[in-house]
Parts: structure tokens; C-alpha cells; sequence
């Protein structure tokens, strides 16, 4: 598949937001992978994004692979390291840590990474990944050594959001991580959607179709859902979301 960050802005286009179920190998085995897939197909999700922040699976091509086979949605990795790229993936997101002040997360692990991607003719999504305070130590914040943006200080997201704009960046993740205790702050997302011009994806915490319907009104332009849906894994779950999310 080719053009999947064209066919991504067509869906902010044609549905005003897009809607990702992640799955993480490290929680969901391949079959149960699959299963969820096919169910947020079904459900009306926009794509799936596989990725986590550490990798025990031994076989990462197999795992997308078999999702792939088993849906006709863009099957994306949202890596946690260089261990999780794979030519079977239809895109990876490029991220680079924008709000850490590891170097490793900067350059380190992408100049590591690039010769990978590009031998692998895989599509890169420039992707600036924003970290948020959620309420508790989250993996990505462990792993990384880095600290999140406080929740209060909008206008540090503001900058490290434009910053990632003037590098020329296609898209931004906002985070609160991996089982978060809490979502993202509305104003925040508000504040960054305002003063930036790339879409901007919002992740982590959110456990409703209510919530993840604020998102988009503050300004999100793709919403990812994860461990709810393993907790209570069924279509009207996920059409539930879809609904709330694709509303104008």
C-alpha cells in the first residue's frame, strides 16, 4: 500500500478525525492480534497501529504480517525502539522524542533506524512525539528517562509543537502513555491544534466515546485507543468510539 499518509489526511478530510485501534505484541498474542483487527475493521476504525514500549515477541514480521493478511485497513508501526520495523508494515511514524532531552531519542535511535527503513522501502511518517504528564510513571517514561510535560503547562506543548512544525515534521503524537491515569488536558490539545498546522494525534488515558469525542472538539485530528478495547473487546465497543469520534 502506498500513500498511507495521503490516504490519512483524506480521512481527516472526508470523517474530520480518524480513529486507531493500537495493539502492542507484548500484551495481545498474534491470534487474539488478529481478532482485534478484523473487530476494528468492522467496527469503523481508520487503521491500526502496532508497537509497544519494550519487545519480547521474537517474530515481529510474522505478527504484522498476519494482521495484515487479515484486514484491509493500514496496518502502521508506532515504534518503541529500532527492534520494532518490519517491510511488512504499510508505514512506520519516524518518531522523534520532541519533548525528551535524551539525545538517543532525538537522533540517536532514528539514525539507527533510517538506512533500515530506507532498505526496506518502507513509508516514514515524520511524526513529533510529545510526552504528557498522566498521573503516574508511565513505561515510555521509565525507558526513555525523560520527563513529561506538566499537564498545567500548556504553552511548553505550544513550543515543543511548533518547533516540531518549523523541522518540518507531518504529524504530531500527544501521549500520557500506556495505561495513563489520566487523558491529555482538552485546553492543551486546544491550545497546540490553534497554534500548529499538522494534524495531531492524541493517545493514552482515554476510556470513553465521551472523552475521545472532546478530544476532536479541542482540536485532534486521530484518536488511538488500546487497553480499553482489550478489557472489553467487541465490535459495539468499537463502533461506539468510531461514532464518536468520525461525528463531523
Amino acid at each position: 500500500m502506498s500513500g498511507v499518509y495521503e490516504r490519512l489526511l483524506q480521512v481527516v478530510e472526508t470523517r474530520g478525525a480518524g480513529f486507531f485501534v493500537l495493539l502492542d505484541p507484548d500484551k495481545i498474542p498474534v491470534e487474539a492480534a488478529v481478532e482485534r483487527a478484523q473487530l476494528a475493521e468492522r467496527g469503523d476504525a481508520d487503521g491500526i497501529l502496532v508497537g509497544g514500549s519494550l519487545l519480547f515477541l521474537d517474530n515481529f514480521d510474522e505478527y504484522i504480517r498476519s494482521i495484515k493478511r487479515a484486514v484491509d485497513l493500514p496496518v502502521i508501526i508506532f515504534p518503541g525502539s529500532t527492534r520494532q520495523i518490519s517491510r511488512e508494515a504499510d508505514a512506520i511514524l519516524f518518531l522523534v522524542f520532541i519533548s525528551s532531552r535524551n539525545p538517543n531519542f532525538l537522533i540517536g535511535e532514528q539514525v539507527l533506524a533510517a538506512p533500515i527503513i530506507r532498505s526496506m522501502a518502507l513509508e516514514a511518517i515524520s511524526t513529533g512525539y510529545m510526552h504528557v504528564e498522566s498521573g503516574n510513571v508511565t513505561a515510555v517514561e521509565f525507558f526513555s528517562g525523560s520527563r513529561p510535560i506538566p499537564r498545567s503547562k500548556w504553552d511548553i506543548a505550544v513550543a515543543h509543537a511548533l518547533a516540531a512544525e518549523y523541522m518540518g515534521m507531518k504529524l504530531l503524537y500527544m501521549e500520557a502513555g500506556s495505561g495513563a491515569a489520566q487523558a491529555i488536558p482538552d485546553e492543551m490539545i486546544q491550545h497546540v491544534s490553534r497554534h500548529t498546522t499538522i494534524p495531531v494525534i492524541v493517545g493514552g488515558g482515554i476510556r470513553s466515546p465521551e472523552q475521545a469525542r472532546a478530544k476532536v472538539e479541542a482540536g485532534a485530528r486521530f484518536i488511538v485507543i488500546g487497553n480499553v478495547l482489550e478489557k472489553s473487546p467487541d465490535v459495539e465497543s468499537v463502533r461506539a468510539f468510531a461514532r464518536a469520534i468520525h461525528k463531523g
